[in-house]
């Protein structure tokens, strides 16, 4: 495995009194892309925001070495940026605008214009649409717009969750096509929360099978995808 930029260890999260993890302990390697899989309630989306400091957690968590801070301003700020689930783009904020939100820890103009350039040659629709209200984008527009938005803070790790959710699996190759070639150009990471467990697979190179809130198996996406009662038993298909 690449060496760790993100380590997990033993990390526990909780709603209030209830306890959504139980004890998660995952890694993502520089330049590498790891899914994590599972029913609804597994534990997903509490991993990625135990991570991003948006619910109360406990136990190692580590980037590029460090602890990670509690704050999400502060874990924003040493390079993670969190695509939530049901696209997190400020519908009443125009395209433009949403792209700026998502640099607003650089200095750089001069950089920021560069990647906007960038941004609008994987998503060729932005270029026209730059004054548009997100509100008013289809459901693939937004959440390539939310991805867009968080590649302009030049993260060293995206956190994405369930990109695939409604959307036609056009749209969806085309989206994982895109975080993919951001990576390999930009030597980002990306830690993926995806129920599609298929398309997922595809993409990563290993991958994270949560199961009330516990690791219930790991390896790479090969591996994974070749395990018949991996598959059957906890990937649906």
């Amino acid at each position: 495995m690449p060496v760790p930029l993100l380590e997990l260890e033993d990390v526990e999260a909780r709603y209030g009194a209830i306890r959504a993890l139980h004890g998660v302990s995952l890694q993502v390697g520089e330049r590498e892309v790891v899914s994590v899989l599972g029913a609804n309630g597994a534990g997903k989306t509490t991993t990625l925001r135990a991570i991003s400091g948006t619910v109360r957690r406990s136990g190692g968590l580590r980037f590029d070495g460090r602890q990670l801070p509690r704050s999400p301003e502060a874990v924003a700020r040493l390079g993670i940026a969190h695509v939530p689930e049901g696209r997190g783009t400020f519908d009443e904020l125009t395209v433009d605008e949403n792209l700026e939100l998502g640099a607003f820890t650089r200095r750089d103009r001069a950089g920021y214009e560069r990647d906007v350039k960038e941004v609008i040659e994987h998503f060729p629709w932005i270029a026209e649409r730059r004054d548009q209200q997100a509100g008013l984008l289809s459901g693939g527009e937004q959440q390539m717009l939310a991805l867009a938005r968080a590649f302009m803070a030049r993260p060293r790790l995206i956190l994405v969750d369930e990109p695939s959710l409604g959307l036609a699996p056009r749209i969806v190759k085309q989206i994982f096509d895109v975080l993919r070639s951001w990576i390999d150009e930009h030597g980002m990471s990306a830690l993926v929360v995806e129920q599609n467990a298929n398309v997922a697979l595809e993409h990563s190179e290993r991958a994270y099978v949560l199961e009330v809130g516990r690791v219930a198996v790991e390896g790479t996406a090969h591996e994974l995808r070749g395990n018949e009662t991996v598959r059957k038993s906890y990937l649906g298909y």
